[in-house]
């Protein structure tokens, strides 16, 4: 099958998975590393809790690469539970932002090596009557997201919050990934950030997972 890339940016693929009947545990290690030496990043995470045993954050600039990878690795007898699909982007309220933190925001180098503790979620703006994001005048909720990165930034060094776009290509506007030093450090940027009125008042969250990034061999050997 021919490319498919975006016109700018990466696409991104989350991958919850666990192990299934006829499950190869060599077979899985060897395709992570091939996929990681097809020029495509992949992050693998022991995922805590029953909705999966691990998963894989797959970033390509080919859509076909993303689908191949998926799989590859279901080929592995791993039973994929759940998935999401977005895209990196530059947000519209951070239009003229400097040339490295616009490469950095389209392609990210993941992951960072000091931050092991991991979360991802799904998240879309409100629609309510009275509480309809798409219908506040555009200054406003660029005032709102202000605030908001303003909280987020209390947290550098810390935290690496990476937020892809979804509208339209999955069942949330943005998903949202983050990479933090310690464990409580997820629990209180999220809490922290709720406060703010751009959250508070407007914003739907979907399921949360959380685990630990680690090699592929180490996510497998907690998960057999």
């Amino acid at each position: 099958m021919d490319s498919l890339v975006p016109s700018e940016g990466l696409g991104v693929l989350h991958l919850f998975c666990k192990t299934g009947q006829g499950f190869d545990e060599d077979k899985l290690i060897e395709t992570i590393h091939e996929i990681k030496s097809e020029e495509a990043q992949i992050i693998s995470i022991s995922i805590l809790g029953h909705k999966a045993d691990f998963a894989f954050m797959v970033l390509a600039n080919d859509w076909v690469q993303l689908r191949v990878a998926e799989r590859e690795i279901s080929n592995c007898g791993v039973s994929i539970v759940d998935s999401y699909v977005s895209l990196t982007e530059i947000s519209e309220y951070a239009a003229g932002v400097p040339e490295e933190m616009r490469k950095a925001r389209l392609y990210p180098a993941l992951p960072p090596s000091d931050k092991r503790a991991w979360c991802f979620y799904p998240m879309s703006k409100r629609r309510n009557p009275g509480q309809n994001w798409f219908t506040l005048e555009f200054e406003k909720r660029k005032e709102l997201m202000y605030e908001h990165g303003a909280s987020g930034r209390q947290f550098a060094g810390r935290v690496l919050q990476v937020i892809t776009g979804s509208t339209g290509v999955d069942d949330f506007e943005w998903g949202v990934t983050l990479f933090c030093v310690h464990p409580d450090d997820l629990k209180e940027v999220v809490y922290t950030m709720r406060f703010d009125e751009a959250s508070a008042e407007y914003a739907e969250f979907g399921p949360f997972y959380s685990g630990v990034v680690a090699d592929v061999e180490e996510v497998i050997t907690l998960s057999v």
